[in-house]
C-alpha cells in the first residue's frame, strides 16, 4: 500500500466518478482511473463477474475471493452488485449514473440498448456524462457481434503473426496483451472525452475496438507490406543479422545488437571487445564483408559470428554480460526471468512493487505498481479489490437507498 506522505497528497483524478461494468476488455482501464483517485465503483452481478473466476487463485482454490487476477485488477475500486437485466436494477444504475462522469462497458454491442441504458438514454440525466464501450471489433461492421476474446484480437490485429518462432505455429504473448491494449487506449480516449465534457458540458461515447488497438501494435508491418510488398516475419530464436539475436549465457539468455541494420556503428565495438577478451577465431570478424548488411544476413555471417561469441557467452553470466556492455557502449541486454524483476536494485530502489493487503491471506500480496510517477498528485493503491457486495450500502446509500430497502432488494436477487 501507498507510505502514508502519499495519501497525504492530493489525487490527481480526485472528484471523478467512474461506473466500471467491464469485463477482461476494461478492468485495466478502471484500475487506472482508480489508483490514480477517482471514485470508481465497480458493478458486477449478484452471482459476481465472471473475473471473479480467473486463475490463477490463493493457494490454488477455486472460489470469488480467491482469484488474483480479480484482486490486482481491482484494486482502489468500490464493488456493488446489480442485476441490470430487470427493471428495478436498470432503475437503480440510472440513479447512479446521474452521479457519475464515466461509465465503462464491455457488453457486446446492442445489450445496452436493450437494457435501456444507452449513452443518449443516460445523458439525459446527466449530459456531461461520457461512456465508453470497449469491444472485440467496436460498435459498427460487419463482425461487431462476433465473439473473441484475447487471442482471437492478436490473430484477427495482426501481430500474432509476427510472434514465436519462425518453424512453428505462431505463439501467443502471455498475459492478454490485447485485452491490455484496449484498456490503455480506453483510458485515453475517455480522459480525452472527459477534458472536452469539461470545457463543453456535454458528453460522448467511446467507442473502442480491440482489434484495432492491436492493429496499432504492428509497427512497420504495414508500412513495408504497402511500401516493399514485404511481409515480416517471426525472428524468435534467431539471429536476424550476424552479431544481433539471442544468445544462451551461463545462467539465462542475452539480447544483442551488434550488426545489422542501425546497429552498424556497434559493430567495431563489439569486435573490439572480443579482441580484448583474445577470443579464439575473432581474427575471422575482420574484413571488409562485416560492414555490409547483405553479408550479415547470410548464414555464412551468422554461423562465424555464433562461433565465436557463442563459447564465451556461456563462461558469462547476464549481469557480467550486461555489464560490459553497457561500459563498452554495446546494445546487450539480459532476459529477465519474474524471479529477475523482483530482485532488480533498480526496481528495488524505485519501490515499483507494491504490497497490497487480502481478506484471505495472511500476509500482503506483493504487485506491479505505476510505471510513471507524478510529484504532486501520486499514484496509490487506495484499498484492495472488493468483496463481492462489499459496498453495496455504502454506495447504494448515497443515492437515497436505505437499509430496509437493501434487504428487500436482496431477497429479490436485484443486488
Amino acid at each position: 500500500m501507498a507510505s502514508d506522505a502519499a495519501h497525504s497528497q492530493p489525487a490527481a483524478l480526485a472528484g471523478l466518478r467512474v461506473l466500471d461494468l467491464s469485463g477482461p476488455l476494461g478492468q485495466y482501464c478502471g484500475k487506472m482511473f482508480a489508483d490514480m483517485g477517482a471514485d470508481v465503483i465497480l458493478i458486477e452481478p449478484p452471482q459476481g463477474a465472471a473475473t471473479r473466476r480467473e486463475p490463477p487463485f490463493i493457494d490454488d482454490e477455486p472460489g470469488v475471493e480467491r482469484s488474483l487476477s480479480f484482486a490486482y485488477f481491482n484494486t482502489s475500486k468500490r464493488g456493488v452488485t446489480l442485476d441490470l437485466d430487470c427493471a428495478q436494477g436498470q432503475a437503480l444504475f440510472r440513479r447512479l449514473a446521474a452521479t457519475a462522469d464515466l461509465v465503462l462497458e464491455t457488453e457486446k454491442p446492442g445489450v445496452m440498448a436493450r437494457r435501456g441504458l444507452t449513452h443518449a438514454e443516460l445523458t439525459a440525466l446527466r449530459p456531461m456524462l461520457v461512456m465508453t464501450s470497449i469491444t472485440p471489433f467496436g460498435q459498427t461492421g460487419p463482425y461487431a457481434n462476433y465473439e473473441a476474446e484475447d487471442l482471437i484480437a492478436l490473430a484477427m490485429g495482426g501481430l500474432l503473426y509476427l510472434g514465436g518462432y519462425p518453424d512453428i505455429a505462431p505463439s501467443r504473448v502471455y498475459g492478454n496483451q490485447a485485452c491490455l491494449g484496449a484498456s490503455m487506449f480506453g483510458a485515453v480516449a475517455s480522459m480525452l472525452a472527459l477534458t472536452e465534457a469539461e470545457a463543453s458540458g456535454e458528453g460522448q461515447h467511446v467507442d473502442v475496438s480491440m482489434q484495432e488497438c492491436v492493429v496499432m501494435a504492428l509497427e512497420t508491418a504495414v508500412q513495408y507490406y504497402d511500401l516493399e510488398g514485404t511481409i515480416r516475419k517471426r525472428y524468435a530464436g534467431q539471429q536476424r543479422f550476424a552479431g544481433t539475436g539471442v544468445f544462451p549465457c551461463k545462467d539465462g539468455y542475452v539480447y544483442m545488437m551488434a550488426g545489422g541494420i542501425g546497429a552498424n556503428k556497434f559493430w567495431a565495438l563489439s569486435v573490439q571487445w572480443l579482441l580484448d577478451e583474445k577470443l579464439p577465431g575473432v581474427e575471422r570478424l575482420h574484413g571488409e564483408q562485416w560492414t555490409r548488411v547483405d553479408y550479415l544476413l547470410t548464414g555464412e555471417a551468422k554461423r562465424i559470428f555464433a562461433e565465436v561469441f557463442a563459447p564465451f557467452a556461456l563462461t558469462r553470466t547476464k549481469a557480467e554480460l550486461y555489464h560490459e556492455g553497457q561500459r563498452r557502449r554495446i546494445p546487450l541486454a539480459p532476459i529477465n526471468t519474474p524471479a529477475d524483476m523482483l530482485a532488480s536494485p533498480q526496481l528495488r530502489h524505485r519501490g515499483y512493487f507494491i504490497e497490497v493487503a487480502h481478506a484471505l491471506r495472511g500476509r500482503p500480496l506483493l504487485m506491479p505498481g505505476a510505471p510513471y510517477r507524478l510529484s504532486r498528485t501520486p499514484w496509490r493503491v487506495g484499498r484492495p479489490a472488493p468483496q463481492l457486495g462489499e459496498h453495496n450500502a455504502e454506495v447504494l446509500g448515497e443515492i437515497g437507498v436505505v437499509r430496509d430497502e437493501l434487504e428487500s432488494l436482496r431477497s429479490r436477487g436485484v443486488i
